[in-house]
Protein backbone atom coordinates (compact mmCIF):
# COMPACT_ATOMS: atom_id res chain seq x y z
CA UNK A 1 0.00 0.00 0.00
CA UNK A 2 1.62 3.30 -1.13
CA UNK A 3 2.16 6.06 1.64
CA UNK A 4 1.60 9.11 0.54
CA UNK A 5 4.69 11.65 0.82
CA UNK A 6 4.56 15.27 1.32
CA UNK A 7 6.76 18.43 0.98
CA UNK A 8 8.65 19.94 4.17
CA UNK A 9 8.15 23.47 4.45
CA UNK A 10 12.02 24.19 5.42
CA UNK A 11 11.80 27.23 6.81
CA UNK A 12 9.31 26.39 9.27
CA UNK A 13 10.71 25.85 13.07
CA UNK A 14 8.97 22.98 14.32
CA UNK A 15 9.21 21.28 18.19
CA UNK A 16 12.41 20.29 19.12
CA UNK A 17 12.74 16.49 20.67
CA UNK A 18 13.42 16.11 24.32
CA UNK A 19 16.55 14.48 25.38
CA UNK A 20 16.98 12.75 28.91
CA UNK A 21 20.58 11.84 29.42
CA UNK A 22 20.85 10.07 33.06
CA UNK A 23 20.25 13.31 34.53
CA UNK A 24 19.24 11.67 37.94
CA UNK A 25 22.50 9.68 38.47
CA UNK A 26 23.95 10.35 41.47
CA UNK A 27 20.18 11.87 42.73
CA UNK A 28 18.27 10.61 45.66
CA UNK A 29 14.68 8.79 44.49
CA UNK A 30 11.53 9.71 45.80
CA UNK A 31 10.17 8.20 48.58
CA UNK A 32 6.49 8.36 47.35
CA UNK A 33 5.03 6.70 50.67
CA UNK A 34 6.20 9.30 52.77
CA UNK A 35 6.61 12.53 50.38
CA UNK A 36 3.74 12.02 48.55
CA UNK A 37 1.21 10.29 51.08
CA UNK A 38 -0.78 8.16 48.10
CA UNK A 39 0.73 4.64 48.34
CA UNK A 40 0.11 1.97 51.16
CA UNK A 41 1.14 -1.63 52.15
CA UNK A 42 5.10 -0.74 52.46
CA UNK A 43 7.61 1.91 50.61
CA UNK A 44 7.21 3.08 47.43
CA UNK A 45 10.08 4.77 45.40
CA UNK A 46 9.82 6.85 42.33
CA UNK A 47 12.61 8.29 39.87
CA UNK A 48 10.88 10.70 37.60
CA UNK A 49 12.41 10.53 34.22
CA UNK A 50 10.75 13.21 32.07
CA UNK A 51 7.62 15.49 34.21
CA UNK A 52 5.75 17.75 31.90
CA UNK A 53 1.88 19.01 32.47
CA UNK A 54 0.77 16.87 29.66
CA UNK A 55 2.85 13.55 29.76
CA UNK A 56 5.32 12.01 33.02
CA UNK A 57 7.13 8.94 32.64
CA UNK A 58 8.76 7.62 35.59
CA UNK A 59 10.20 4.60 37.12
CA UNK A 60 7.91 3.33 40.21
CA UNK A 61 9.85 0.88 42.42
CA UNK A 62 7.43 -1.18 44.86
CA UNK A 63 8.18 -3.03 48.18
CA UNK A 64 6.37 -6.13 48.74
CA UNK A 65 2.58 -5.72 49.62
CA UNK A 66 3.15 -1.75 48.42
CA UNK A 67 0.29 -0.15 46.16
CA UNK A 68 -0.66 2.98 44.94
CA UNK A 69 -4.19 4.70 46.49
CA UNK A 70 -6.87 4.49 43.54
CA UNK A 71 -6.56 6.88 40.97
CA UNK A 72 -7.23 7.54 37.32
CA UNK A 73 -5.33 9.47 34.59
CA UNK A 74 -7.12 12.01 32.25
CA UNK A 75 -5.14 10.48 28.97
CA UNK A 76 -4.48 6.99 30.35
CA UNK A 77 -1.46 5.37 31.57
CA UNK A 78 0.78 2.85 30.21
CA UNK A 79 2.86 0.51 32.31
CA UNK A 80 5.93 -1.73 31.30
CA UNK A 81 6.68 -3.73 34.05
CA UNK A 82 10.15 -4.27 34.33
CA UNK A 83 11.18 -6.52 37.16
CA UNK A 84 8.97 -8.69 39.57
CA UNK A 85 5.52 -9.23 39.67
CA UNK A 86 2.32 -7.48 41.05
CA UNK A 87 -1.06 -6.46 40.76
CA UNK A 88 -3.54 -4.18 38.39
CA UNK A 89 -7.25 -3.42 39.38
CA UNK A 90 -10.12 -1.60 37.52
CA UNK A 91 -12.80 -0.54 39.96
CA UNK A 92 -15.44 -2.79 40.11
CA UNK A 93 -13.31 -5.70 38.59
CA UNK A 94 -11.12 -8.22 40.01
CA UNK A 95 -7.15 -7.83 40.35
CA UNK A 96 -5.04 -9.06 37.62
CA UNK A 97 -1.88 -10.74 37.77
CA UNK A 98 1.26 -9.05 36.15
CA UNK A 99 4.55 -9.83 35.79
CA UNK A 100 8.07 -8.71 34.36
CA UNK A 101 7.58 -7.42 30.38
CA UNK A 102 4.17 -7.26 30.59
CA UNK A 103 2.33 -3.55 29.33
CA UNK A 104 -0.58 -2.48 30.38
CA UNK A 105 -3.00 0.21 29.21
CA UNK A 106 -5.20 2.14 31.66
CA UNK A 107 -8.23 4.07 29.39
CA UNK A 108 -8.26 7.38 30.10
CA UNK A 109 -10.33 8.38 33.29
CA UNK A 110 -10.42 4.32 34.64
CA UNK A 111 -9.91 4.37 38.20
CA UNK A 112 -7.47 1.87 39.50
CA UNK A 113 -4.94 1.08 41.15
CA UNK A 114 -1.76 -1.22 41.03
CA UNK A 115 1.23 -2.36 42.92
CA UNK A 116 3.62 -5.18 44.41
CA UNK A 117 2.84 -9.13 45.34
CA UNK A 118 3.09 -10.49 48.63
CA UNK A 119 6.51 -12.27 47.90
CA UNK A 120 8.10 -9.85 45.54
CA UNK A 121 9.25 -6.29 44.92
CA UNK A 122 7.93 -5.11 41.08
CA UNK A 123 9.50 -2.28 38.83
CA UNK A 124 7.17 -0.29 36.60
CA UNK A 125 7.56 2.47 33.86
CA UNK A 126 4.67 4.57 33.65
CA UNK A 127 3.83 7.04 31.25
CA UNK A 128 0.94 8.95 31.98
CA UNK A 129 -1.06 11.31 30.23
CA UNK A 130 -2.82 14.39 31.35
CA UNK A 131 -4.07 15.06 35.16
CA UNK A 132 -4.18 12.71 37.47
CA UNK A 133 -6.80 11.81 40.63
CA UNK A 134 -6.09 10.63 43.70
CA UNK A 135 -8.61 8.79 45.65
CA UNK A 136 -8.67 6.29 48.75
CA UNK A 137 -6.23 3.73 49.48
CA UNK A 138 -6.68 0.59 48.60
CA UNK A 139 -7.10 -1.38 52.15
CA UNK A 140 -5.60 -4.53 53.10
CA UNK A 141 -9.20 -6.07 53.02
CA UNK A 142 -9.14 -5.02 48.86
CA UNK A 143 -5.56 -6.19 48.75
CA UNK A 144 -6.27 -9.15 50.09
CA UNK A 145 -8.86 -10.44 48.33
CA UNK A 146 -6.59 -10.37 44.75
CA UNK A 147 -5.62 -14.14 44.89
Amino acid sequence: MPVETKTRDTGEKPPTSAFVTNGRAGVDSINGTKQMGVFAGGQVYLDPILMRKDITIVHVNFEPCARTHWHKHEGGQLLKVTAGSGWVCDQGEKPRRISVGDIIWCPPDGIHWHGADDGTFMSHEAISFGRLDWYDPVTDEVYAAKT
